[in-house]
Order: C-alpha cells, then sequence, then structure tokens
C-alpha cells in the first residue's frame, strides 16, 4: 500500500502546480516498445543501460524523505547513509532537507576493504507537513539557495577526492538542477523533476539524466519556457494510474530498479529484498517472478496495453 506520506507529497505538489504563475509543457523522449519486443521484459536496451546506471539515485531520491513509511527499508549494499551537516532550524523551518550516501562499486558488497566511488546528496522534494516547501521552494527561491549553500559545505566538509552527485524526486529534482547548474563537473539524476527552476544557461547537459513516468501531472507546468538540458527517459510503467498518482517517487524507483534487475545483480537483491512486483505495462501476470539478471527471453514480451482482449484475437 501507498504510504500516507506518499499520498499527501503528491496533494502538495499540486498545490505547487496550481500556485505556480506559467504553464507550459516539456518535451520528452519517448522509448518506443516495439522493436523491443525480444529484449529483456520487452525493455529496449539504452533504457535497461540507464536504469542500471540511475536505480540508486532512484533509491537514494525516495529514502530523502525521512521518516515517510514508504522507504526503501533494504536499500542495498550500492548505498550507505552517512550523517550529514546539522540543517540550521531556521533552514528546516523552511522545508529544506537532504540525505547523504556513499556510493560504492557494483558487486563490492561482500569486499570488507572496499571503498566508496561517489557521494551522492540526494535533496528532498515537496513535504506536506507545512506549506513552507509550496512558499520557499516553488514561489520563491530561498531553497535553491540553500541546497548551494549545504552542497557547497558538504563539499568542503568530506573533500573532493571522489566524484559528487546530486539527486532528487519533484522539488528535490529542481534543487538538484540548480547545484549540477552552478558546478558542471557534478553529475545529477532527476525523477519526476519539478518544473519549478530557474531559467539561465545550462551547457553540462550529458552530465544531467531525468527519469519521468508519462503522464505524471508537473510536466503540464513550468516557471520557464525551456526545460533545463538533460538526457530525458519517459517510461510507461504505470498506464493505468492518474497522473498524480503517477508523480510518486516510490513507484518510479521500483520499476527502475525492476527494469535494471535485468543487468545489475544488486539491482535485483533490492528488488527482492523490498518486494518490488512487475511494472504492470511488462508482460506476464502481475505476480510475474522476475527472472533475474542476463536473462534472454525465448518469446516476445508484449506491452500489456497492446495485447487484443482474448476474445478478439485470431
Amino acid at each position: 500500500m501507498e504510504g500516507k506520506g506518499a499520498a499527501v507529497r503528491a496533494t502538495a505538489a499540486a498545490l505547487c502546480a496550481l500556485l505556480a504563475s506559467a504553464c507550459a509543457t516539456l518535451p520528452d523522449i519517448s522509448q518506443s516498445r516495439s522493436p523491443c519486443q525480444l529484449e529483456p521484459g520487452g525493455w529496449c536496451g539504452f533504457v535497461r543501460d540507464a536504469a542500471v546506471e540511475a536505480w540508486p539515485y532512484a533509491v537514494a531520491s525516495t529514502n530523502a524523505y525521512t521518516g515517510d513509511d514508504d522507504l526503501f527499508a533494504k536499500p542495498g549494499r550500492v548505498l550507505q547513509r552517512i550523517e550529514h551537516l546539522p540543517i540550521a532550524p531556521e533552514d528546516a523551518g523552511k522545508g529544506f532537507s537532504y540525505e547523504l550516501f556513499n556510493q560504492y562499486a557494483p558487486g563490492s558488497g561482500s569486499d570488507a576493504a572496499r571503498k566508496p566511488v561517489a557521494r551522492v546528496l540526494a535533496f528532498r522534494g515537496t513535504d506536506f507537513k507545512g506549506l513552507s516547501d509550496i512558499f520557499f521552494g516553488t514561489l520563491r527561491n530561498d531553497q535553491i539557495e540553500l541546497a548551494l549553500r549545504y552542497f557547497d559545505a558538504e563539499r568542503a566538509r568530506l573533500g573532493n577526492d571522489l566524484p559528487w552527485v546530486v539527486v532528487g524526486h519533484s522539488l528535490g529534482g529542481a534543487l538538484a538542477t540548480e547545484v549540477s547548474n552552478a558546478h558542471p563537473e557534478v553529475r545529477a539524476f532527476l525523477f519526476n523533476t519539478s518544473p519549478f527552476y530557474r531559467d539561465e544557461v545550462r551547457a553540462n547537459a550529458l552530465r544531467r539524466t531525468v527519469f519521468n513516468e508519462r503522464g505524471e501531472f508537473l510536466r503540464r507546468f513550468a516557471r520557464s519556457s525551456e526545460p533545463p538540458a538533460a538526457n530525458v527517459f519517459t517510461i510507461n510503467c504505470e498506464p493505468r494510474k492518474g497522473s498524480i498518482t503517477k508523480h510518486k517517487v516510490r513507484p518510479l524507483a521500483d520499476c527502475i530498479t525492476w527494469i535494471a534487475a535485468y543487468a545489475s545483480r544488486d539491482a535485483f537483491e533490492v528488488m527482492k529484498a523490498n518486494g518490488i512486483t512487475k511494472p504492470f505495462v511488462e508482460c506476464g501476470p502481475e505476480d510475474k517472478p522476475h527472472p533475474g539478471p542476463g536473462t534472454k527471453p525465448d518469446e516476445p514480451c508484449i506491452h500489456n496495453s497492446l495485447r487484443e482482449p482474448k476474445g478478439k484475437r485470431k
């Protein structure tokens, strides 16, 4: 069941959209599934490759909502949460929050001597415990300034010996975009990201990756006339769901992890440990078990929405 925290986040995001002063339709890159029916899960290779890279960041973005009841209880061995700097009460009062993780190399979980390969800062998205996120994160730029300041402080504290990655969902994605824009060397991974970013030149497009669920409602809104340049993957995991439900981070993270599990043993273990089930759009019954990494299909995997009802088949 979806947690109460996830439900109220979606409501808060809806309020943010209604308060926005301008609207625009953001372009995306659509996955064409027809040529990929003979690939694992029916997912095209470029989508699987992107999911393998992005799934730890989707998990981190989910777990940035500290205290919610739909987090990944078992985030796996690729990520390890570490303590972040204390957030000043006046900054927390503006709705600002984040989590910090060490990231480790794939398949290194059993290595006692392993060292982190990157540091991941995950910004929390909109929290409906108050209206502070809407005011300070959407209508004003306070949270943007806080994101830049705390990122600089964390990097000064922990050093720049490892690559830094900033990630986030919804409003958290907009904050990660701003940090990426200010620091072109920093990678950014964004999930159903809020379009309420500042309109500035963004030259480091190839260092930003966006995953959106097709039909989620924030794509209809924007503060600026153009979206930030990025590699954008639009996937259609749950075509039955409404646009507000599609905006939630946990279902999107589940779907990305499921897709990644066709090639990543770490993602497969996280998928099993957290009880992630098959996305509706993938072929097979709803209780279809994941076949695991390296599996080659022996028959076409056709998008469920493209299947003809049994009575109409010839």
